[in-house]
């Protein structure tokens, strides 16, 4: 009688039956493994390094949007989407967020850096991008620009050319105005406002540093306005109130 049939037979299934069970406890190990990997309670986050020279934003500011919604445990966090949180911030230009074992997160920020209020609502970055933080926060610290929504771009570039040149005799801009045709306006620190009108706004600058001396030697009174729309000559308008009274 042949036994060797059976035996085959037995060790074929007893070697199948060992495979399936090996084949399940792998597949029963990863699930859990997985499950605990994305388990928060099993690794969650639990500090987070916040870096960056920063004015406007505090830490609890970015502690804050990252725990507005789920995190999620050190190895399922998503660390553009916690990104594109910190940067939601109305005060951050960007930021980067990377994940430290076991359970941090390092967080890089570079702040806006505001360098003129726009129309009363919005503020203006360096690079003359436009930004929604809160104007009141610095405001009387820079520049005003005022404008047509649509000419940010025509009035940022026309402030920056007649800036540079009055920097040269020392004087800074309070406020800007340019019209929608494009007539320009604008109110020194020293508080003598200039009238420039739509052309030759540079060289009616330089006129004006070039006069300035002269019209302060006209009158012991305080200039208001200095109108430099005219091919020849200047218009001056002086306040009533002389300086000390």
């Amino acid at each position: 009688m042949n036994t060797q049939l059976p035996r085959q037979r037995y060790e074929f299934w007893a070697g199948l039956s060992a495979f399936i069970i090996i084949m399940l406890g792998l597949v029963v190990g990863g699930v859990w493994l997985i499950n605990t990997l994305v388990d928060e309670e099993q690794l969650p986050i639990t500090g987070v390094i916040i870096q960056g020279e920063r004015t406007y934003t505090s830490n609890a500011d970015v502690v804050r949007v990252l725990t507005a919604a789920e995190t999620g445990s050190f190895f399922a966090a998503d660390a553009d989407v916690l990104r594109r949180r910190i940067e939601a911030l109305p005060w951050v230009y960007s930021a980067s967020v990377r994940k430290e074992w076991p359970a941090n997160l390092r967080v890089f920020i570079v702040e806006q850096q505001p360098i003129a209020v726009w129309n009363g609502h919005e503020l203006l970055n360096s690079s003359g991008e436009l930004f929604a933080a809160d104007p009141s926060v610095v405001a009387g610290t820079i520049p005003e620009l005022v404008g047509p929504e649509g000419d940010v771009a025509e009035v940022f570039y026309q402030y920056q050319r007649i800036q540079a040149l009055l920097a040269h005799s020392n004087h800074h801009i309070q406020r800007f105005a340019m019209s929608e045709r494009f007539s320009v306006r604008l109110w020194l620190e020293s508080g003598i406002e200039l009238r420039l009108g739509r052309e030759a706004r540079l060289e009616r600058v330089q006129r004006f540093m070039e006069l300035l001396p002269i019209i302060q030697g006209e009158s012991e009174k305080e200039i208001a306005y200095i109108d430099l729309r005219y091919d020849t000559g200047v218009a001056v308008g002086w306040h009533d109130i002389q300086p000390g009274e």
